[in-house]
């Protein structure tokens, strides 16, 4: 048997390692995508003021804190049994959106794009944000990172942080916005919009008018049949911050449509002794291991989770390109992975037009922005679309409001066993006869960019079950010791 190991994969947050393990014959026998990393917060958060946990959440990563901070706000609103003024309300969404913009920005240039505006098969060291510079010329970099910015500021602005903002509490927000801070914002808002609108163009000259890449998209390496969620309006359209969880089969057939309080009875945890992260799955469904199809409890949530869970987009720029995306690729659902940055860009748009929407709104800037909450705490749940999919706290306290029970499900961990899948699917397709080459590892590695996992926040496991290996080397490298734990013996290194 021939391992092929890919360590670390690249282009994404955190850490991570696919392995795959050849037959004799040359053709994948079997395959892993494994973290190597643990963070834990859902045991150290035990103990301490609830009230922390949007300052505390916020840091388990730089990459989106605003995504925990939400989802911490509005789990304490509910476990302190206090509803939020309307202008709290919109000021959250208001800032949401902002990091919407940032983050889809980020992954579509600087981690998933390269691979289609440089190349699959490019030299690795130009598989970068200034291999996409030097290929769509230092104007549209400029572009990139003014976006950036001026959506930071916002964030900042009503964060009170650019990076890990504290601004949320239970029952709504530390302080308002001014007057003059609300007609800044409508003018920032309008560029994102033009520049939403410039993504999705460049996207189209880049990607879709190219053959080759819209034959890579559709093809069965990158195709998978799953169930798919997303957060939804009272109109069934998408919303980033608020709503129902709805989850469509791999038909877009309604499958369930659920309250933040009521994930429980639909989402139940599997675990592998061989990774940290758990595999989220549809309780009513059950596990049947890692294999697609409606017969199987695997989920996806992810941008194009989202669109295909919902009726629409809630924006009408968003709701044109959404029904443009559907048309070119012949209707809902959509199961194409790779099809995902396509809808993140159709995100982006959405939230750029919901972040003028908000900001034109005069009640955002009024002073009544908390209810101060009065009642003792008890149990909450706080659910938000975070960019790489649904985000669930769940928080239990004593009657002093100090934590005793933590759970979170985290985007990546609810598209952990689809991305595992994916890597598989499309190692299956792409490795014949033994041959393998830089340019198809990397081609691997576009299965689990798609779903731009970050495995920072996303890895925890149950107690008792830690895969641990330990390799102590001496000054040349040869082997002194080699311990492990709850290891599949095929994943041990093949040196020990």
């Amino acid at each position: 048997m021939t391992r092929i190991a890919i360590d670390p994969i690249t282009r994404l947050e955190g850490h991570g390692k696919i392995e795959i393990f050849l037959d004799d014959a040359g053709e994948v026998e079997n395959c892993y995508f494994q973290v190597p990393e643990l963070r834990g917060f859902e045991v150290f958060c035990l103990g301490r003021p609830a009230e922390e946990m949007p300052r505390l959440t916020s840091r388990i990563c730089g990459v989106c804190p605003e995504a925990h901070l939400m989802a911490a706000a509005k789990a304490l609103d509910a476990l302190y049994h206090v509803e939020p003024p309307p202008a709290a309300k919109k000021l959250r969404e208001l800032l949401y959106s902002a990091f919407f913009v940032t983050d889809h920005t980020t992954h579509f240039y600087a981690l998933g794009g390269p691979d289609f505006v440089v190349g699959p098969d490019a030299p690795a060291a130009e598989r970068n944000i200034l291999g996409v510079i030097a290929k769509v010329g230092l104007e549209i970099g400029g572009q990139v990172i003014a976006a950036r910015k001026r959506s930071h500021h916002v964030i900042e602005m009503i964060g009170g942080r650019a990076i890990h903002p504290v601004s949320a509490l239970p029952g709504g927000m530390s302080h308002p916005i001014t007057e003059e801070q609300r007609l800044e914002i409508i003018d920032l808002a309008r560029q994102n919009v033009e520049f939403g609108q410039f993504s999705i163009d460049l996207f189209g000259q880049m990607v879709l008018q190219n053959q080759e890449y819209v034959d890579l998209i559709t093809s069965q390496a990158y195709t998978q049949r799953t169930y798919y969620m997303g957060l939804v309006d009272a109109n069934n359209r998408v919303n980033f911050y608020d709503g129902v969880v709805r989850v469509v089969d791999p038909m877009g057939v309604e499958f369930a449509s659920y309250m933040p309080d009521e994930y429980t009875q639909h989402i139940a945890e599997h675990v592998e002794p061989w990774t940290y992260l758990k595999f989220p799955y549809l309780r009513k469904v059950g596990w049947k291991g890692f294999v697609d199809g409606k017969d199987s409890g695997v989920y996806c949530a992810t941008p194009l989770s989202r669109l295909n869970a919902a009726d629409g987009m809630a924006t009408p720029l968003a709701q044109a390109e959404y029904e443009r995306m559907y048309e070119t690729l012949g209707g809902k659902p959509i199961h194409h992975t790779l099809a995902t940055h396509w809808a993140r860009l159709v995100e982006l748009l959405y939230a750029a037009e919901r972040m003028l929407e908000l900001a034109e709104d005069p009640e955002v800037a009024s002073p009544n922005v908390r209810t101060l909450p009065d009642r003792k705490p008890t149990e909450g749940v706080g659910i938000v679309e975070a960019p790489r999919g649904t985000l669930t706290h769940h928080y239990f306290t004593d009657e002093k409001g100090i934590l005793v029970e933590v759970n979170l499900i985290v985007g990546t961990t609810n598209n952990h066993a689809p991305i595992f899948m994916s890597i598989k699917r499309a190692a299956e397709g792409l490795i014949h006869r033994g041959i393998v080459n830089d340019g198809i590892l990397n081609r691997i590695e576009m299965a689990f960019r798609s779903y731009d996992p970050c495995l920072s926040c996303a890895t925890h496991s149950l107690p008792g079950q830690m895969p641990l290996e330990v390799i102590v080397r001496d000054c040349t490298g040869a082997i002194t010791h080699h311990l492990s734990q709850y290891v599949a013996p095929e994943l041990l290194d093949q040196e020990g």
